[in-house]
């Protein structure tokens, strides 16, 4: 293996090891959640940082391969490879966003079970793990796949904000924690979104397709 086909490899394991820890992320901020956890949530609070790190050295592992003219299929998977580590790395905002909140509602009695929540964050990781696989495996078709799933997610962040906006107006009482649940729902909602863009960039990557504004413009 060449020094060039090396640095190429140490890109998509930088990214799988970022995507790893961003779920990772999200699962312990759901977890801090659920158990109403406060150490956990402030921990995944103080793990930002990872992920932020792993997006530079990406970005300058990238950088530093496009200054060597690469040819279409590597620049493809190079500049792909940016834009996927940053997508990555706003799942771990959304991942702190969820734990934050967290911290918050643990200091007020739980509103009600957290039933819709896990299962909205249980399909968003299911998403962003398949478009990661598709990635690994080369595998447009499977990226396509992960795609029109976000579909799901959106009516269960709309249906759980029709929800929590009939709760306010019969409870006033419940108005902040509904509010921070609200914003809980539309973390985990934009995480789904950042799982669509990443296998969209992966169907960009291996069949040279851009289906980005095509599939939502159908949808």
């Amino acid at each position: 293996m060449t020094h060039y086909a090396e640095e190429l490899s140490r890109l998509k394991d930088s990214l799988l090891a970022m995507a790893s820890h961003a779920e990772s992320a999200v699962s312990r901020a759901m977890r801090a959640l659920v158990e109403r956890d406060d150490a956990l949530a402030q921990a995944v609070v103080d793990d930002d940082n990872i992920l932020d790190q792993f997006e530079i050295e990406i970005d300058d592992t990238a950088i530093h391969l496009l200054a060597k003219a690469p040819l279409a299929t590597e620049l493809r998977l190079i500049t792909e490879g940016m834009k996927i580590s940053q997508n990555l790395e706003r799942v771990g905002d959304e991942a702190v966003t969820i734990a934050r909140r967290a911290i918050e509602l643990n200091t007020e009695p739980q509103l009600k079970p957290y039933v819709d929540l896990p299962r909205m964050a249980t399909m968003s990781l299911e998403m962003l793990r398949g478009a990661i696989t598709a990635f690994v495996q080369r595998d447009a078709a499977g990226a396509r796949g992960v795609i029109p799933r976000d579909r799901e997610v959106d009516e269960l962040n709309r249906q759980l904000h029709r929800e929590l906006s009939s709760f306010m107006v019969e409870r006033p009482q419940t108005i902040t924690r509904c509010l921070k649940l609200m914003v809980i729902s539309k973390a985990i909602e934009r995480i789904a979104d950042h799982a669509t863009n990443i296998a969209e960039e992966v169907v960009y990557l291996y069949e040279a397709k851009d289906i980005r504004h095509a599939d939502r413009k159908r949808d």
